[in-house]
C-alpha cells in the first residue's frame, strides 16, 4: 500500500496545479473579452471614417469636374488662338518675307532660304484652306520670284566661282599617281568651301522645294566649258614649253622642276624612244621629201594629246566627285554625260584627225607616221581601266567612244605595218639610189630603225597584227584558250610570236630586195661588199637590241644564217682577188733550172707574171680604196685575210724569181716588197689613207 503522506502531497500537488490552470483560464477570458471589445470600437471608429469620406467625396467630385471642365475650355480657347495666330501669321508672310525676296540671296542665304520656306508654307496653306484668296496669289508670285531669284544665284555662283584649273596643278595631278604616297592624294578645289557650301545648299533646295532640275543643266553647261578650257589650256600650255625648251613632257616620267619644289615637269613615255622615231622619221622623210619641221609639229602634237587623255581622265574623275555633292544621286551618271560630252567629242575627233593624218601619210609611203600612233595607242590602252571607271553608267555612246578610237587606230597600224612589209620587198632597184662604195643601203638602215621602234611597243604591235591574224595574214595556229576569249584579248606570248614573224618576213622582204639591189654593181666583188655590209649591219643591230631574241621566237637558227651568209658575201669578194694571185701561184709558171740560162720566152714570161700582179695590184687597190665597210671590225679581218692570202703567195713568188736574171732593169718588175704589198692591202676601204 501507498504511504498516506505520499498521497496528500500527491493532492495537493494537483489541486495547487488545478487553480493555476484556473487562474490562466480566467486570465485568457479577460483578454478575450477586452479584444472583442477593441474590435468593437475599432469598427465603430472606421464606419464612422467611410461614412465622412462619402461625404467628402460627394462634396468634391462636382468641384473637381466643374474644374476639368475650366481647364478644358482655357485650353482650347488658347489652341484656338494659336491657331489664329498661325493663320493670321500666312497673311504676314508676303509682307514679312518680300523685301528680303527683292533684294535677293547673296550674302545671306540662309535667311532667304527659310523666307522661302515660310512662303512655301503659305502657298500650300492658302491652297488646302483658302484656295480663292488674293493672298495666294500673292505669295505664289513671290515664291516664284524667290525660286527664279535662287536659280539666278546658282548661276551667279557657278559663273563667277568656275575658273579653268591652272596646267600646273594639271600636270601635278597626272603625275600624282606615281610620286605621292598614299596618303597624300592630291585633291583639286574646282569651288571656294564658302561657295560651294552655298551652291549645295540651293540645288538641295530647289531639288526638294522648288521641283525644278533647270539648275543641273546650267550646271553642266558651265562645268562642261570648264573642263574643255582646262585641257584646252593644258594643250596650249604644252605647245609654249615644248616650243621653247624643246623638252617634251609626259605623264609617266617625272623630274624635279627647279623654281617649284612640289611641282614637276613631265617627260613622254619612252623618250629615249622619241629619239630614234625624230631619227627613223627625219631618215625616211630625206626618202620621200622634206618634212623635219612638219614632223617636229606632229610631234608636239603627239605629245599634247598624250597629256589631254591622261588630264581627261584625272579631270572628269574630280568632275564626278564634285557633282556628286551637288546633283541627286539618280540624276548624277546623265548629267555627267552631258558635262563631258564636248571635252569628249573634241579628244576622240583629234584622235581621229592623227589617224587620219598617219592614213594620208602611209598612202605617201611615209610609214614613220605610224610610229606616232604607238605611243598613243600605247597610252589609250594603258589608260582605258581608268577609261571605263570614269564613265561607268553613262550612255553606251560615250562609253564606246574610246574602243572606237582604239580600234581605228590598230586598223591603222597594222595597215602601216603590212604595207612597209611590202614595201620593203617591192622598193625599186635604182642605180642612182644604190651606194657606189657598197655601203649599208637606206633601206636597210630605215627598216631596222623602223623595226627597233617596235621593241617599245610589243604588245601594242601584237595588238595590231592580230587584227591580221583573224583575217589570215599570218598562218599561225590560235591557241584554244585565246580563241575562246574576245577578240582583243590576246596574251603576251602570242603577240611577241606575231611581232617575231612579222619581224621575220620584213628581214626576210629586205634581204631578197638587197639581193635584187646587189645586182645593180656590175662587179661582183662591189656586190659582194654591198651585201656583206648590210648583212653585218643587220646582224650588229639585231645583236644590240632585243631583236635578236624576238627574231629567234620563231626562227632559232636567224643568227647563225646571217653569220653564214656574210661568210659566203667574204668568200666572193676574196675570189676578186684570184685575177691578181694567179700570176704568181706555183702552178701557173714553168719549171726553171737552177743555174740554166732562161730563154727569152721563159724571161719574157716571167716579165708578165710580175707585170700583171703588179698592173692587178695597182688596180684593185685604187678601186677598192674607194669602197666602204663601216663595221671596223669585219673592216680588219677582211683586210688581214687577203693580206695574209696576197703576201704569202707573192712571197713565194718573189723569193723564187726575185733574184733570177729575167731582165736588166728588175725594179721595173719588181715593183713592191712583200710588206709593201700587205701596206698597200692595209690600205683598202679607207679613203682617207
Amino acid at each position: 500500500m501507498i504511504p498516506t503522506e505520499e498521497v496528500s502531497a500527491r493532492r495537493r500537488e494537483i489541486e495547487y496545479k488545478l487553480k493555476q490552470e484556473e487562474l490562466t483560464l480566467s486570465f485568457i477570458k479577460d483578454s478575450l473579452e477586452k479584444s472583442d471589445q477593441l474590435t468593437k470600437n475599432m469598427v465603430a471608429i472606421l464606419s464612422s471614417f467611410e461614412s465622412r469620406l462619402m461625404k467628402l467625396e460627394n462634396s468634391i467630385i462636382p468641384v473637381y469636374k466643374q474644374t476639368e471642365n475650366l481647364q478644358r475650355l482655357q485650353e482650347n480657347v488658347e489652341k484656338t488662338l494659336s491657331c489664329l495666330d498661325h493663320v493670321i501669321s500666312y497673311y504676314h508672310v508676303a509682307k514679312d518675307t518680300e523685301k528680303i525676296i527683292k533684294e535677293g540671296p547673296t550674302g545671306r542665304l540662309e535667311e532667304y532660304l527659310n523666307c522661302m520656306d515660310k512662303i512655301q508654307k503659305a502657298v500650300e496653306y492658302f491652297q488646302d484652306n483658302n484656295p480663292d484668296s488674293p493672298e495666294l496669289n500673292r505669295v505664289k508670285s513671290l515664291f516664284e520670284r524667290g525660286k527664279e531669284s535662287l536659280e539666278s544665284e546658282f548661276r551667279s555662283l557657278m559663273t563667277r566661282h568656275t575658273k579653268p584649273v591652272p596646267p600646273i596643278l594639271i600636270l601635278d595631278l597626272i603625275s600624282g599617281d606615281d610620286d605621292m604616297e598614299p596618303q597624300e592624294e592630291m585633291f583639286l578645289e574646282h569651288l571656294p568651301e564658302g561657295v560651294l557650301h552655298d551652291i549645295i545648299r540651293i540645288s538641295g533646295w530647289l531639288v526638294e522645294n522648288g521641283r525644278n532640275q533647270d539648275f543641273m543643266t546650267v550646271y553642266f553647261q558651265i562645268r562642261s566649258v570648264q573642263l574643255d578650257r582646262s585641257i584646252k589650256g593644258l594643250k596650249d600650255h604644252f605647245r609654249k614649253n615644248s616650243s621653247s625648251t624643246g623638252v617634251p613632257y609626259s605623264p609617266a616620267i617625272q623630274n624635279k622642276r627647279k623654281d617649284t619644289p612640289t611641282k614637276k615637269p613631265l617627260k613622254r613615255p619612252g623618250h629615249e624612244h622619241d629619239l630614234r622615231v625624230k631619227h627613223l622619221s627625219d631618215a625616211l622623210s630625206d626618202k620621200h621629201g622634206p618634212a623635219a619641221g612638219r614632223d617636229d609639229v606632229f610631234d608636239i602634237e603627239i605629245d599634247a594629246y598624250i597629256h589631254c587623255v591622261s588630264a581627261f581622265v584625272k579631270l572628269a574623275q574630280s568632275e564626278y566627285q564634285l557633282l556628286t555633292d551637288i546633283v541627286p544621286e539618280h540624276h548624277q551618271k546623265k548629267t555627267f554625260d552631258s558635262l563631258i560630252q564636248e571635252s569628249l567629242d573634241n579628244l576622240i575627233m583629234e584622235g581621229d584627225n592623227i589617224v587620219s593624218a598617219a592614213r594620208k601619210a602611209i598612202i605617201r609611203h611615209d610609214y614613220s607616221a605610224v610610229l606616232t600612233i604607238f605611243p598613243i595607242l600605247k597610252h589609250l590602252k594603258q589608260m582605258k581601266p581608268e577609261f571605263d571607271q570614269v564613265l561607268q553608267g553613262t550612255a553606251a555612246g560615250t562609253k564606246n567612244k574610246l574602243p572606237g578610237l582604239i580600234t581605228s587606230m590598230e586598223t591603222t597600224g597594222a595597215k602601216a605595218l603590212e604595207e612597209f612589209a611590202d614595201n620593203i620587198k617591192n622598193d625599186p632597184d635604182k642605180e642612182y639610189n644604190m651606194p657606189k662604195d657598197g655601203t649599208v643601203h637606206e633601206l636597210t638602215s630605215n627598216a631596222i630603225l623602223f623595226l627597233q621602234q617596235l621593241l617599245d611597243f610589243q604588245e601594242t604591235a601584237g595588238a595590231m597584227l592580230a587584227s591580221q591574224v583573224l583575217g589570215d595574214t599570218y598562218n599561225i595556229p590560235l591557241d584554244p584558250r585565246e580563241t575562246s576569249s574576245s577578240a582583243s584579248s590576246y596574251s603576251s606570248e602570242f603577240s611577241r610570236r606575231l611581232l617575231s614573224t612579222y619581224i621575220c618576213k620584213v628581214l626576210g622582204n629586205l634581204q631578197l630586195n638587197l639581193l635584187s639591189k646587189s645586182k645593180v654593181y656590175e662587179d661582183p666583188a662591189l656586190s659582194a661588199i654591198f651585201l656583206h655590209n648590210n648583212y653585218n649591219y643587220i646582224l650588229k643591230s639585231l645583236e644590240k637590241s632585243e631583236l635578236i631574241q624576238l627574231v629567234a621566237v620563231t626562227q632559232k637558227t636567224a643568227e647563225r644564217s646571217y653569220r653564214e651568209l656574210i661568210e659566203q658575201q667574204i668568200q666572193t669578194y676574196q675570189r676578186s682577188w684570184l685575177k691578181v694571185t694567179d700570176y704568181i701561184l706555183e702552178r701557173n709558171l714553168p719549171v726553171f733550172q737552177p743555174g740554166v740560162k732562161l730563154k727569152d720566152k721563159e724571161r719574157q714570161m716571167i716579165k708578165e707574171r710580175f707585170k700583171g700582179f703588179n698592173d692587178g695590184l695597182e688596180e684593185l687597190c685604187k678601186i677598192q680604196k674607194a669602197w666602204a665597210i663601216p663595221d671596223v671590225e669585219q673592216r680588219d679581218k677582211i683586210r688581214r685575210a687577203q693580206k695574209t692570202i696576197v703576201k704569202e703567195t707573192y712571197g713565194a713568188f718573189l723569193n723564187r724569181y726575185g733574184n733570177v736574171p729575167f731582165t736588166k732593169n728588175p725594179e721595173k718588175y719588181i715593183k713592191y716588197q712583200v710588206d709593201q704589198v700587205g701596206e698597200m692591202i692595209e690600205k683598202l676601204f679607207d679613203t682617207s689613207a
